[in-house]
C-alpha cells in the first residue's frame, strides 16, 4: 500500500471531477500537450518524443512518462502501439512513490496510469481482485489507451490456471469456406474427449505368401514384384512399432463450439469469458489469431495457427499449435543429419511459401552443425511437363539459402540429399526429372514432405517412388490403425482432413495439459496423432514426424 500516492491521487481525482463538471456546463478548459483535448500531436513530433525516451536510457522520470503518453496516439502499427504501452507500464512500475509528483489536474491520461498502478500494487497477489479492480478502472478511465490494450505484464498478473478440467470454448469456422476444415478438427477434438480406440498400436497387414523358388533368378524377381502388387492399398495400413499415440486426458466438462465465420473475435472472447469458459482453443485463421493476440485478453488461449516469428511475444496465457510445414522442413533437416548427409538441396515451389520452407530447413540444418544448404525452385505442373517433353531434367545445383548466419562457409562436394516439397502430381514429374539428370553413381537420397502423400496409391506409383522417404503424421504412419479406421469414416478418406482430424485430437490433449505447456516448456512431451509434440519459445508447439519409405512396392517405416 502506498498511502502518500493514494492521497495525492484522491486530490487530483477530485479536481478532475470538478473540472469535468465545469466543462459540461459550457466552460472552456485549456490543456497541455498531455491532456485529453481533441488537439493531437503532429506526426512530425514522433521523433521528438522518441528522442526523449531514448535519451533517458531506461531511467524512470515523469518527463519520459509524458513522452510515452504523447507518442501513443501517433502509433498506428498494433505491435508498436502495444510496445509503447508495455514500456510505459514497465517504467511506471519501477518508479518510487516520491518520483510520482507534479501531475497537473488536466493530465487525465497520466492520472489514469498512476491510479492503475495503485490498483496493481494493492491487488497483485490476488488475480481475481486485480481483475475486478481493472474492470472498475476501465469504467472510470474509458479514454485511457490501457482501457483498450492493457500492458502485457499486467494481463499476466490476472491470468489464472485452467486446472485439470478446463471449461473449453472451441473457436472454429463452422460455416462458410472454412467449414470442412473446422468440422474435421472439431470431430477429432470431440472424439478425443470420448477416448481413443485401443488395440494394437501397430499391426501389420497380412502379407501375401511368398512364391516358391523356380530356380530362375529373373522369374523369381518378377514373382516377388507381382506379389507386392496384390494389395493395391498396401500403404493404407503401415505397420510401425516405433510410433505410438498416447491416450487422451479425461475431462467430462461440456465443450461449446463457437462459429468464427463472419464474427468479431473480441465479441466471441467476451461471450466465452462471460459464460465461464476459462480456455479458448482456436481460432484457426491466422488473421483471427493476430486479432486475439493483439487483444491481450486475460483468458487462456491455445491458438490453432502460428504467427510469424517477429510477432511472437512471451505470454503466460497464449500458446500456438499448427500443422506447420516449417516444422516438417526442420524434421527433414534432422533426418538428413541422422542419415549422415552432407550437402542438401531443397527443391520447392517458386513462391513465398517455398521460400519460407527453404529458410526453415536451412536454419535447422545449420543449427545442427551443417554448412550451406542449396535451394532450387520449380514452376507449375504444366511447366514441369513441358520440361520433360524437351528431355530436360533437374540438375543437382542451386543457390545458397541465406539465413543471416555469420561466418558460415559453403560446404564442398556434390549434392547427396534432396528435400522435395511438392504435391503428388508434382512429385510424379519431379522424381523422373531428377533421374534424367543424374547418373546411377551420383544418385542422391530423396526426401519428401507429407504434402505429396495422398494415400490409395497404386502399385505403379509405389514402384516409381522406390527409395523415396517422406514424413507423415503418426495417425497415417501406422501408430494406431484402429484409430485410423475410425477417422476414415469421419473424413471420407481425405488425407488433408485426416491430418486436421489428428490436429483436433492433439488440440484436446494440449488443452487438458495447458498449465504444463507454460510451466514445464522444456520437459513437456506428448506422442500425438499429428506428431511428437514439445514446447518451444513463446509457447509454440513443435511437431516431430516419423518417416516412411517406398520399398519394393510397399510403404514401410524408413530405415
Amino acid at each position: 500500500m502506498r498511502p502518500s500516492i493514494f492521497l495525492h491521487l484522491k486530490k487530483r481525482l477530485i479536481c478532475t471531477a470538478m473540472l469535468s463538471t465545469l466543462a459540461l456546463t459550457g466552460c472552456q478548459i485549456e490543456s497541455s500537450t498531455t491532456s485529453t483535448t481533441t488537439q493531437q500531436p503532429s506526426v512530425s513530433d514522433a521523433s521528438h518524443y522518441q528522442s526523449v525516451i531514448d535519451a533517458a536510457q531506461g531511467k524512470p522520470s515523469m518527463d519520459v512518462l509524458r513522452a510515452f503518453i504523447s507518442q501513443e496516439p501517433l502509433l498506428t502499427d498494433p505491435a508498436q502501439h502495444q510496445a509503447n504501452i508495455d514500456s510505459l507500464w514497465q517504467m511506471l512500475t519501477q518508479m518510487k512513490p516520491e518520483q510520482i509528483q507534479g501531475i497537473e489536474a488536466d493530465e487525465n491520461i497520466l492520472l489514469g496510469w498512476v491510479d492503475l498502478l495503485d490498483i496493481y500494487q494493492n491487488n497483485k497477489d490476488d488475480p481475481e481482485a486485480l481483475r475486478t479492480g481493472i474492470e472498475d478502472w476501465k469504467t472510470r478511465y474509458p479514454h485511457n489507451p490501457g482501457a483498450k490494450n492493457l500492458p502485457s505484464a499486467l494481463v499476466q498478473g490476472t491470468v489464472t490456471k485452467v486446472g485439470a478440467n478446463p471449461r473449453i470454448a472451441l473457436f472454429l469456422p463452422m460455416s462458410g469456406q472454412g467449414q470442412v476444415f473446422g468440422q474435421a478438427i472439431m470431430q477429432g477434438f470431440l472424439d478425443a474427449q470420448k477416448g481413443l480406440p485401443s488395440g494394437p498400436a501397430s499391426q501389420a497387414a497380412a502379407a501375401p505368401a511368398a512364391p516358391q523358388s523356380s530356380g530362375n533368378d529373373v522369374l523369381d524377381q518378377i514373382y516377388q514384384e507381382v506379389a507386392a502388387t496384390v494389395n493395391e492399398n498396401a500403404n493404407a495400413e503401415v505397420a510401425s512399432s516405433s510410433v505410438r499415440i498416447d491416450a487422451t486426458p479425461t475431462n467430462t466438462q461440456s465443450v461449446k463450439i463457437f462459429d468464427t465465420q463472419g464474427k468479431a473475435i473480441p465479441q466471441l472472447v467476451a461471450q466465452a469469458s462471460s459464460e465461464g469458459y476459462n480456455l479458448i482453443v482456436g481460432p484457426l485463421l491466422k488473421s483471427e489469431v493476430q486479432a486475439i493476440a493483439q487483444m491481450n485478453t486475460p483468458v487462456n488461449v491455445l491458438a490453432l495457427n502460428e504467427l510469424d516469428a517477429n510477432q511472437l511475444q512471451p505470454r503466460a496465457n497464449l500458446c500456438y499449435f499448427s500443422l506447420s510445414p516449417e516444422d516438417e522442413a526442420k524434421n527433414a533437416a534432422n533426418q538428413m543429419k541422422l542419415d549422415g548427409k552432407q550437402m542438401p538441396l531443397v527443391l520447392v515451389p517458386a513462391s513465398p511459401f517455398g521460400d519460407r520452407i527453404a529458410k526453415a530447413f536451412a536454419e535447422e540444418w545449420q543449427a545442427k552443425g551443417g554448412g550451406t544448404a542449396l535451394m532450387q525452385t520449380f514452376g507449375s505442373t504444366a511447366s514441369l511437363k513441358e520440361s520433360i517433353n524437351r528431355g530436360q531434367g533437374i540438375r543437382m545445383t542451386g543457390t545458397p539459402i541465406s539465413v543471416d548466419t555469420q561466418g558460415m562457409a559453403p560446404t564442398s562436394g556434390g549434392v547427396d540429399a534432396v528435400y522435395i516439397v511438392a504435391t503428388r502430381d508434382e512429385l510424379t514429374l519431379v522424381k523422373p526429372m531428377i533421374d534424367m539428370a543424374i547418373s546411377s553413381r551420383q544418385r542422391p537420397a530423396l526426401y519428401a514432405s507429407s504434402r505429396s502423400n495422398q494415400g490409395n496409391s497404386n502399385a505403379d506409383y509405389r514402384f516409381e517412388m522406390e527409395g523415396v522417404k517422406f514424413s507423415e503424421v503418426p495417425l497415417l504412419a501406422g501408430a494406431n490403425n484402429n484409430l485410423r479406421k475410425q477417422a476414415q469414416g469421419k473424413v471420407n478418406n481425405d488425407y488433408s482432413l485426416f491430418r486436421l482430424y489428428a490436429m483436433g485430437i492433439d488440440a484436446w490433449s494440449l488443452a487438458n495439459n495447458y498449465d504444463n505447456l507454460q510451466q514445464h516448456s522444456g520437459q513437456f512431451r506428448v506422442n500425438g496423432a499429428s506428431g511428437t509434440l514439445s514446447v518451444h519459445d513463446n509457447c509454440v508447439i513443435y511437431r516431430e514426424l516419423p518417416w516412411l519409405q517406398f520399398k519394393q512396392g510397399q510403404v514401410k517405416p524408413a530405415q
